[in-house]
């Protein structure tokens, strides 16, 4: 705690950092003021039905997501996520198409025209969501709407709205990376999930010490330790996915250093990052807003299993899909060929296996064995609040067990940590050579 506070001491005192946290907490209290902010013409205290649709299931995901804007039908309603999701799809044709990846080799003016292709996608996403959303407020809460006003009338204006909103929120976003600490699209996803703890967690302790069968102070305690486990096992993957762990690839197939050059193969345990578990839940989003929209009340008993994140079909279903999107993922970024290539160019070997194509074969069955256990680990994560509530953990509690928020918590977390440490270490090195004189290290002269 001492520590903590020391770090915040010295936080405050560098100008540039101070400047920087208070340009990001600045721009997250704009964030989370606007997520309250409702869509004119809509009357909130009508909104029961729409807040009932968020409390559980896939829904809850998307509510979780937006920091509770899409249950508020607030101008922020539908979040980042559209834009999360062209990202997503650009990142698949840089890698499918041959013009992107010319792009991408660009450098810096490639990856603007990406990032413009990019936006131009979330606008074409947003102005079919936007539509969506509203058709399915009106079916939820039909009376929402002001008296006066008809949802033919009400539909233009309302998809413009929400369309600009979530294009502020990707603006708030970018000014966040630029002025502030850490990135700002994905800091704005962390608050927004973390807006819905509090009211998780005392919704959780209300219920295990008032229910019946709560199981009272000992089993909160089991759920606590439970959930510490889990996000050690977060940080863990994390870690694993910015690193690359040699390690684990040796005590599976033996030595991998490449011979001459000295180097490692670089290969890692998650190849594919958590993409695996962003895809399999886009995909699940999609039958079940289907569903949820055109469905009704006639939904079969399968379909209905489809709505809930903690039935055995769902949690089945979205197993596979993950282990599958690992594997496809996994293939279609790295390439053993080209790797094969590179490291007869640059004189570089595995000790016992002939240069090219037997090279290259021998790194496909490394990602191979590789990939099954890492997409085994990424579906236990993915499916983890599932598993949480055999304990009885409420559902909007047991999100924070596993799956993307979690990872996207400590992933988050971690990343703001790492540059908040670099600037107090920039900043340390230049007060240093203010002082006058540096003693060099290792004979090379700090000057």
């Amino acid at each position: 705690m001492k520590k903590f506070i020391e770090t915040l001491k010295n936080c405050w005192k560098v100008e540039d950092l101070r400047i920087r946290l208070l340009i990001t907490i600045l721009f997250v209290a704009i964030y989370r003021f606007g997520s309250f902010v409702v869509l004119p013409g809509i009357n909130p205290a009508n909104l029961e039905k729409l807040q009932q649709q968020t409390a559980g299931g896939l829904m809850s995901l998307l509510d979780m997501f937006s920091g509770g804007a899409f249950s508020n039908a607030s101008i922020f309603a539908l979040g980042i996520m559209p834009y999360i999701s062209a990202s997503i799809v650009m990142q698949l044709v840089a890698i499918a198409v041959p013009s992107f990846q010319k792009m991408q080799r660009e450098g810096e003016s490639g990856r603007k025209k990406i990032m413009q292709y990019t936006r131009y996608l979330t606008v074409a996403i947003l102005l079919f969501q936007a539509p969506s959303y509203l058709m399915n407020l009106k079916m939820q809460s039909p009376g929402a709407l002001a008296s006066g006003l008809s949802w033919t009338e009400f539909m233009v204006p309302a998809t413009i709205i929400l369309a600009a909103g979530s294009m502020f929120i990707l603006w708030l976003g970018e000014r966040i990376t630029d002025k502030g600490v850490g990135n700002g699209v994905s800091l704005i996803i962390m608050i927004g999930i973390i807006a819905r703890l509090p009211q998780a967690f005392i919704q959780e302790v209300g219920s295990r010490f008032t229910a019946i069968t709560g199981g009272g102070l000992v089993m909160f305690i089991a759920e606590i330790l439970i959930l510490y486990a889990v996000i050690c096992a977060a940080i863990m993957l994390v870690q694993a996915v910015r690193k690359v762990p040699v390690q684990y690839a040796k005590k599976l197939v033996g030595n991998q250093q490449i011979g001459g050059s000295r180097q490692y193969i670089p290969l890692k345990l998650f190849a594919a990052n958590v993409m695996p578990i962003i895809f399999a839940q886009a995909i699940m989003f999609i039958p079940a807003i289907c569903l949820q929209a055109f469905g009704g009340a006639s939904m079969s008993t399968f379909a209905q299993a489809l709505m809930d994140t903690r039935s055995i079909p769902y949690c089945v279903i979205y197993v596979i899909l993950i282990i599958a999107f690992t594997y496809f993922y996994t293939a279609i970024t790295l390439n053993p060929t080209q790797m094969a290539e590179d490291m007869k160019r640059n004189n570089g070997f595995i000790p016992g296996v002939k240069p090219g194509k037997p090279t290259a074969d021998y790194i496909e069955e490394i990602m191979s064995r590789l990939t099954l256990p890492a997409s085994l680990f990424i579906a236990f994560i993915a499916i983890m609040p599932a598993l949480a509530g055999v304990l009885n953990v409420q559902q909007g509690f047991s999100q924070f067990f596993g799956g993307t928020s979690l990872l996207i918590l400590v992933g988050v977390v971690i990343d703001t940590l790492q540059q908040i440490e670099s600037h107090l270490m920039m900043r340390h090195y230049d007060g240093l050579l203010n002082s006058g004189r540096t003693r060099p290290q290792n004979g090379v002269s700090a000057y």
